[in-house]
């Protein structure tokens, strides 16, 4: 009985002693250059497919 009354107290109080993320990132994530560059490749894959076809 004592020590499933300790683990109870235990399990219980646990989430006083867990923390989240305490303030949001500083500012919104550039993600323009990874944007470009999936265009760039997008473009060169159809270059490169339509000159194929040619």
């Amino acid at each position: 009985m004592k020590k499933s009354l300790n683990l109870l107290i235990i399990l219980l109080s646990f989430p006083l002693f867990i923390y989240a993320q305490p303030n949001p990132p500083s500012g919104p994530v550039p993600i323009d250059g990874a944007i470009g560059l999936l265009l760039a490749a997008g473009a060169a894959a159809g270059y490169l497919k339509s000159k194929r076809k040619n």
